[in-house]
């Protein structure tokens, strides 16, 4: 075999070996994984302020959780008389909202609910803030569709004119806090306030997106 000949193909070899070590380098893994989908192949594209639909509604469901339970909905109900108990069933006094939710006439929450809990199986738990939201923002709780609860928490209109800062903010409300100290008999919020407020921070941080539901 001619010289020459014996030197281009060595050159074809060589080119060949590059081209096919290159390719092999640079293979995306994501298209040879078992579990390649379309959520793996283009992935959420997160903006400067970190939106994550799918970990903002995650975090979500577990805030919903706890606003969902007797410690926050009793003081968040659809009508004007505030729950009680583990089933959520109307006061048993009776009270009224008022305009500025702390009772209207004699039936004041403070008259009962004292700045501490009562000692006692089932006595009034207590704080220096007691009272249900007033009734030009009332903030019901009761009934709302996880969909519906997130956008109305996000909604100044709906929400106490709060901001993201007040919002992030008011996980460490003194009454929110209360939840976790509800007195004797009386069941707490199903996870920690730590976890709760990790929870509710990851929601907002992410984006505050609402659930399809």
């Amino acid at each position: 075999m001619p010289l020459r000949t014996i030197y281009n193909l060595a050159i074809l070899l060589s080119m060949t070996g590059i081209m096919a070590s290159t390719f092999t380098t640079h293979t995306d893994p994501i298209s040879t994984s078992p579990m390649n989908t379309a959520a793996h192949v283009a992935p959420i594209k997160k903006d400067p302020v970190r939106r994550d639909s799918v970990t903002s509604v995650k975090a979500f469901a577990n805030v919903y959780k706890v606003l969902m339970s007797p410690r926050c909905m009793n003081c968040h109900p659809s009508g004007d008389i505030p729950l009680q108990g583990d089933d959520n069933h109307l006061h048993t006094m009776g009270p009224r909202r008022g305009t500025d939710g702390k009772g209207i006439y004699a039936m004041k929450c403070s008259n009962c609910h004292q700045p501490t809990n009562t000692p006692g199986l089932h006595t009034p738990p207590g704080n220096p803030e007691w009272h249900l939201p007033p009734a030009t923002m009332r903030m019901v709780f009761q009934g709302r569709t996880p969909r519906q609860l997130a956008k109305q928490l996000v909604d100044p209109k709906q929400n106490g004119n709060k901001n993201v800062e007040k919002l992030l903010e008011h996980a460490d409300d003194g009454l929110v806090k209360a939840g976790w100290n509800p007195g004797e008999g009386r069941t707490l919020p199903p996870m920690s306030h730590a976890e709760f407020k990790k929870a509710w921070t990851t929601w907002i941080n992410t984006g505050a997106y609402a659930p399809q539901r």
